[in-house]
This record gives C-alpha cells, structure tokens and sequence, in this order.
C-alpha cells in the first residue's frame, strides 16, 4: 500500500451511502462507492442458508481479485511500465559466417575408435559338415561395466623394538570408507552432467553402494586442496601466456545472499571465482590469481593518472620508501596513515588508489602485461588493453524501439552497414592487412558519424564511435575475437547449476563448485578426457596418465608458433 493510502474506520447508520476516496499519487484519486447494510445474524441461518451465504461471498471474493487485477494492470499502463521485451538474437553473427558446405558435400564420419584397449573375442558358428573357412567378420562393440565392490582390508599392526606402534597404509587414493574410483563417479556426473546431490545419492544407492547425502556432500566439498591450488595455477598460468582473455559474470547464490560468479578465460582455460561484489576492485583482485599484495609501481602511478587521481596525493604515495603491502589490512593502514582514508573528493581516494595498487600487483606478477580483455561493456571490466564485443554494440541497435515507418528504415539501414562491415572485420582477422586496416578505420569513421533524424539511433552511433578504438582493438591485435561468446557459452553451466541447485552454503563448497566446473571447461578446451583426468589426480590403479600437468598444457599452448 502506498504510503499516501491512510485507513480509517467509519461507523455510518445501516443503509447509509458514503464515498471512500483514496489518492494514488499525481493529483489522482480512487472513488470507492460504500454501501453499508445490517449484516444477518448468523446464528439464526440455517445450515442450507449459511452454505448459500458462502458461496456468494465466494463470488464476491472471485469478482474482487479480477478487479484488483485490472486496475493494477491499467496502473502499470498510466506509469508507463513495462514487462521484459521479447526480442529475438539479432543474427548477425550467423549471417555473417562463411556459407556451409551443403549435405552433399559432408564427408561421412570417421571409424569408431574407443579410448581403450580394444579386445579380441572369437565367436565360433556351428556349421554343417565340410563348410569351408572364409575368414571373421569384425563388429566393434562398446558396453559399460558398472559394479560395487567391498574390500575389508586387514591391516598388519605391529609394535617396534623401540615400542612404536605401526599399520599398514591403504592402497593409494582411498579416502575415509570409499576408494577413488567411487570419488571419481562421485565428482563426474555432478560436476560435468550437472546432477543435483540427491539424484546422485539416489543413482549410488540404486547400484547397491551404502552412502547417505550427507557422505557424497562430503566428497564433492572436502579434501580437494590439490585441485584447487592447480586450479589457481591454471589461472595464473593463463594470464601470463594468454595474448587474450573474455570475461563475463552472472548471478550466484552464496550463503542464502545474492553474489556475482565472474568468468576468466579464452580458448584453452576457463576459470571461475564467486563473491559478493561485481566492482572493478573485485575484478582486479581475481587477476591478481592467488596473490593478496598491494603493490605500488609504474603501472600503478599510470592506473591512478588514468582515473583522474590527482597528482599531490599521487605524489605522496610515490615519496613513500615503502612499495609493497602483504595484505588488505596492511594496504589500508598505510593509507589511513597518509590521510587516504579522511578525504571525500571525487573521484574516491581510496578506491583508485587500491585498484591502482590491485593494478601494480598484477604486473608485478607478470599477468595480463600485453593481454587484450574483451567484455561486453560491462565497466568494471574495462582494464588494460580493453577490446569490445561487436554482438552486444549490435544488439544496441537491434533493440531500439522505432515508431514511425522513417526510423524503422534508418535502423534497418544501420543494421545492414553494421552487419556488411563486421563480415568485413571477420574477413581482416583471418588475413589481415595494412591497407585493409586503414580502410576499414575510415568506413568506421562514415558509419557512426551518419545523422539518420531518428534521435535515439543518432545518440546511439555516436556513443558507438566514442568506443572506435575498443571495438577496432581486432585491427591491431587480430588474434582478438570479435564477440564474447566463448564466456558465454563457459557462464552457461554456473547458470544452469543455480538452477537445479540454488546456492552454496560454505566457502569450501563455493570454491570446489567453482573449482570443477572451470576444470571441466578447461579439460574440454585442451583435449583432455575429463574421466582420465580425474582418475590421474585422484590416483585411480590403471589410469591413463595425463602429460603435461594442466598449467604447462596452457602455457606451451599459449606460445606463438
């Protein structure tokens, strides 16, 4: 109820008509018209009448929430408020790729050729007397062996001359009550099939396996430091090698609050890290992949130039002999302690000098120092090297709203010039050229400087050339894509595992989860069967093994040739 709505009660004599009057905002009113009437006395209605009574009340009752419903509906209408449109991908990506060879052209399918070892059975036929021998015919057929296995190990105790008291070791891998094969299973189907705790519980016990809930919580969140510190290695491995990375984030659920999975990756690695905030200091501090210092140097002077930082409280950071802070806390005394923290100009002290310092750090380890960050014009992703995705500046033109048939021509006619020159962008990237990039600045230049007459769409061009050199970075750096589609395909699955099971409850938990899904992405990225993989790391007798460890695969991947 709108806090203008007053409620108050009126005794008015039976059969009395009156008017309740309430304002709803803009000088508008609501006119109720009351009637009041002697209401029956219940205790003298019979049981039929009491019923009859109900049932038209029940109407009543039905006819009031019908009205209520379209009065909020012609409310939201007078305010101008509006549901989610429903517009449609604008395909340009897809109209501008090269035409695909037609089904007659397809080549067929190559042999089956299983992962492992294949092996020989003959199959003798019972034929009659004096049939002649003409040689096998082969069929390559693959099953799946599924089976419950209980060893009790009896483990030798004894008790040394010195009066120590030793037990033999289970066999490598096994954990509490279950082996590794049971913990591969268990992080398999979760992880890369994204099922949900209690269907897996169910699939285990349906195969005969004695494990509760809480048991295979247990072996999806506990005892997997070692991934977890080669997943912090993938990162830094692929901020250092990477000549570009996309980023993207989405929503997640943490501990019953509402928080922000950002995605870091490009087309070898993909990582993901959960927190409370999407702000560029958050952003800054993933990149850091691991590392807690605050660091000041030439990059982090740059950084604070570069947002307006002015040069006096610049000038008192850099006269400081002290360039290094190991942590949060020690970063933020050092600013207390120059009276950082007692200022209230803007831009904010504080902040540009931590994301400055956050800055520092990053190339103090070596990461990102010429690597291009493509985003989606989100701003807290705008770092570095910054290049912009050309699907999403689309989309921009593609959702403008038009209302009369002049602007619906001038956007089409925008959308048609937009669509021919990133074919055009796409034809560059694979064979790029000096010429051609001199050219195609000055087609830029042509397009977002028309002036249609509609006003939105001129508005619109003109932020869109604001952004000339983040949407032409491809033209210096070709290696660059053009969209980010690789991050959101990657962001699908943290999106698709908030939707079968909510939010995590433990930072363990949140960190695992995010841990294995970048470790199934990655995996898929390099070649690596994700079931070799798990059963190499989780010591599984007879697995495959996996040369070379995750973080040198990225970095021999990420050398020029």
């Amino acid at each position: 109820m709108p806090p203008e709505w007053r409620v108050a009660k009126v005794t008015l004599p039976a059969g009395l008509l009156g008017w309740l009057i309430l304002p709803i905002g803009n000088g508008s009113v609501l006119r109720f018209k009351l009637c009041v009437t002697q209401p029956p006395d219940l205790d003298a209605l019979t049981p039929g009448q009491l019923k009859e009574l109900v049932i038209q009340l029940l109407g009543e009752v039905a006819q009031l929430r019908q009205t209520v419903v379209r009065q909020r509906e012609e409310i939201a209408r007078l305010k101008g408020l509006k549901g989610r449109p429903a517009i449609k991908p604008s395909g340009m990506e897809t109209a501008t790729e090269p035409r695909r060879p037609s089904k007659r052209d397809k080549r067929r399918h190559g042999k089956v050729r299983p992962r492992v070892k294949v092996e020989d059975r003959v199959l003798p036929v019972a034929a009659p007397a004096g049939s002649r021998f003409k040689g096998h015919e082969t069929d390559l057929v693959q099953d799946l062996v599924l089976s419950v296995q209980a060893i009790r190990y009896q483990r030798e105790r004894r008790v040394t001359p010195d009066g120590r008291t030793i037990i033999a070791p289970l066999p490598e891998g096994t954990t509490g009550h279950f082996g590794p094969e049971r913990r591969r299973f268990v992080l398999m189907p979760y992880h890369q099939g994204q099922s949900t705790l209690p269907r897996l519980t169910a699939l285990l016990q349906s195969l005969g396996v004695a494990i509760s809930k809480r048991e295979v919580q247990r072996l999806l969140t506990e005892k997997h430091d070692s991934f977890l510190s080669e997943v912090n290695e993938v990162l830094h491995a692929g901020l250092q090698a990477a000549s570009w990375v996309s980023v993207d984030d989405t929503g997640a659920r943490h501990k019953a609050a509402n928080g922000f999975c950002t995605r870091i990756g490009n087309d070898c690695f993909t990582w993901f890290g959960t927190r409370s905030s999407k702000s560029r200091l958050n952003f800054l501090g993933l990149l850091r992949a691991g590392h807690t210092d605050y660091v000041l140097n030439d990059a982090a002077f740059g950084y604070m130039r570069d947002h307006a930082l002015s040069a006096a409280l610049i000038a008192r950071l850099a006269e400081q002999p002290q360039t290094s802070f190991a942590d949060q806390p020690a970063w933020n005394a050092h600013l207390d302690r120059l009276g950082f923290t007692a200022l209230t100009t803007t831009p904010n002290p504080v902040q540009i000098a931590t994301e400055g310092a956050l800055w520092g750090s990053i190339y103090a380890h070596d990461l990102l120092c010429d690597t291009v960050v493509l985003s989606d014009d989100a701003g807290q992703f705008a770092v570095g090297y910054h290049a912009l995705c050309w699907v999403h500046a689309e989309r921009l033109v593609h959702k403008l709203e038009a209302f009369t048939d002049a602007n619906r021509a001038a956007q089409q006619r925008m959308r048609t010039l937009i669509w021919d020159f990133y074919a055009d962008l796409k034809a560059y990237r694979a064979n790029p050229d000096k010429r051609r990039r001199q050219a195609l600045r000055a087609r830029f230049d042509r397009i977002f400087r028309r002036r249609t007459g509609f006003v939105s769409l001129d508005r619109l061009l003109a932020r869109l050339h604001a952004n000339k050199a983040e949407l032409l970075m491809v033209l210096d750096r070709p290696e660059t894509p053009l969209n980010t589609n690789g991050s959101e395909n990657d962001i699908r699955s943290q999106v698709t595992r908030r939707k079968v099971s909510a939010g995590t409850r433990s930072d363990q938990g949140r960190d695992c989860r995010d841990a294995f899904l970048g470790l199934v992405k990655t995996c898929a990225k390099l070649g690596v069967a994700l079931w070799d993989y798990l059963g190499n790391r989780l010591g599984v007798p007879g697995c495959q093994d996996i040369p070379p460890p995750l973080p040198d695969f990225i970095r021999c991947r990420g050398q020029p040739a």
